[in-house]
């Protein structure tokens, strides 16, 4: 028998004292929430309301947020996905004949609404994420939406993704 220097201890315990220990780690990491992101922010905001003003609101909170997080050298993934209404503000398609139409009120801020979006998606690398079903169902040619959102399959089942699967905090503007 082999003796690790403590004469109470045999080198075969220690052997096995190591292969659980590993196994232990193994299991834990298993166990652990999946995270796709080494960010220590993850955020995901829902866009599905056709009122500007509210959107206008939804942006301030969002450009505050990632000030903070810079400010503070906190790594950070924000993102907006937009549903339904919210289809409206990553287009300047005017939308008539859908649900979704322009209004006056969108008419007259749409181009600062677009300036404080595109700001946000290029100085900060808020991920703009568009619902398929939304854009699909009214027709909407891809090539009329603004080049920095992504299209996701479902609106609604990537939002619940990013909260189940990759720990977002789920932020609605009311």
């Amino acid at each position: 028998m082999h003796y690790t220097g403590n004469p109470a201890i045999p080198a075969r315990s220690i052997g096995w004292l190591a292969l659980i220990a590993m196994m232990l780690l193994a299991s834990m990491a298993l166990l652990a929430p999946k995270v796709a992101s080494a960010a220590e922010a993850r955020v995901v905001y829902h866009a599905d309301f056709a009122d500007p003003r509210r959107f206008s609101a939804m942006l301030t909170s969002i450009n505050n947020m990632v000030m903070h997080y810079n400010d503070n050298f906190i790594d950070y993934d924000v993102r907006i996905v937009f549903v339904a209404h919210g289809v409206r503000f990553v287009t300047d398609d005017a939308l008539a004949d859908t649900p979704f139409a322009e209004d006056d009120q969108l008419r007259a801020d749409r181009e600062t609404l677009r300036g404080r979006l595109l700001t946000l998606n290029n100085l900060h690398n808020v991920r703009l994420e568009l619902c398929e079903i939304t854009r699909s169902q009214i027709g909407l040619d891809q090539g009329k939406v603004y080049d920095a959102v992504e299209f996701v399959p479902s609106g609604v089942v990537r939002i619940a993704e990013l909260q189940n699967d990759e720990g977002f905090a789920y932020i609605k503007i009311e």
